[in-house]
């Protein structure tokens, strides 16, 4: 019973480490005035390109600092349309996510010679691994508490951190300022392109950081759209966690457990009816329906957000 609550447990957290990273990012950009939608795409290019950084330097470590990097750069382009261009935030978003889903597999492609699924790299190892727990101890209770990645204690601690930043610093009060009243903060002399390049570029260093998760610590390859709708989730439980880490992160468990049932419930009988598979492996997303639809309660976005903002229409 001990094990099966550990594995749970586990599971739970693997499931929940790429929606509470992305959505805890996510509400940086958010929170600065800027929507967000690309989260799918930047999400894809960093578990893409931590593929790549790992192959070709057989590294996984420096895979990961490539997804971010990969999913930086793809941020930037978000926040250039968004901010200098003043483009509709919703369609940039979109028109990222449609780029990112044919060029990953473009490239897929042209560098493996493979359609759709690329050859498998070194991955992450768990933390047991790493600080050199025997493998002859892996009946013990230590080494199946340890058996996760480390991508999931640092998410956690970006967690924690993410919060003290929003709230609890300057930084954090101008990027909370320009996402509420734009006009009233470039009056007080606050930067309001800075602050909302930083914002956005934030959220898709950590989207990034999360598609490495995904390749380089639950898969050890990439295919094809493989993020699943993840950035969408995300994006869902930032709202439903109102734009608050800690808050993202309680969501996050709740679809992780959700989609950890996948696992750990293969087949379902509801009153003498076998319940198809495919059901169970849309719960998290029916959940997400369910939730925003019915048992958010109001959530109010920051006030600005969506709106661009020129110092020539300041009154």
């Amino acid at each position: 019973m001990q094990d099966y609550a550990l594995r749970i447990i586990i599971s739970t957290l693997s499931m929940a480490a790429p929606l509470f990273i992305t959505g805890t990012g996510a509400i940086f950009s958010e929170r600065c005035g800027v929507i967000n939608i690309a989260l799918e795409a930047m999400m894809l290019i960093g578990a893409f390109c931590g593929v790549i950084g790992a192959y070709y330097t057989s590294s996984p470590w420096i895979g990961v600092l490539a997804a971010i990097a990969g999913a930086g750069v793809f941020s930037a382009i978000h926040a250039l349309i968004c901010i200098k261009y003043k483009a509709n935030q919703v369609v940039s978003g979109v028109a990222l996510n449609m780029l990112a889903s044919g060029l990953t597999v473009f490239l897929v492609e042209i560098i493996f010679g493979m359609r759709g699924t690329s050859e498998n790299v070194a991955t992450i190892p768990n933390i047991n691994a790493m600080i050199g727990l025997a493998s002859d101890s892996k009946n013990t209770l230590l080494y199946k508490a340890l058996d996760f990645s480390p991508l999931i204690l640092i998410g956690v601690i970006i967690v924690f951190i993410s919060n003290a930043v929003l709230f609890k610093t300057v930084f954090g009060l101008r990027l909370r300022a320009v996402g509420e009243h734009a006009q009233a903060a470039d009056t007080l002399g606050i930067n309001v392109s800075k602050m909302r390049y930083a914002g956005v570029i934030i959220s898709g260093l950590l989207a990034g950081l999360a598609g490495a998760f995904l390749s380089l610590s639950l898969s050890g390859n990439f295919r094809k759209d493989m993020t699943a709708g993840r950035g969408y989730i995300a994006l869902a439980t930032m709202i439903i966690g109102k734009w608050k880490p800690l808050n993202v992160f309680a969501a996050s468990l709740f679809f992780g457990f959700a989609q950890a049932a996948e696992t750990f419930v293969t087949s379902l009988v509801i009153f003498g009816y076998v319940v198809p598979p495919q059901f169970i492996q849309m719960l998290p997303y029916i959940l997400t329906l369910v939730i925003l639809a019915g048992f958010v309660g109001k959530a109010l976005p920051p006030h600005d957000l969506g709106k661009p903002y020129s110092k020539e229409e300041k009154l």
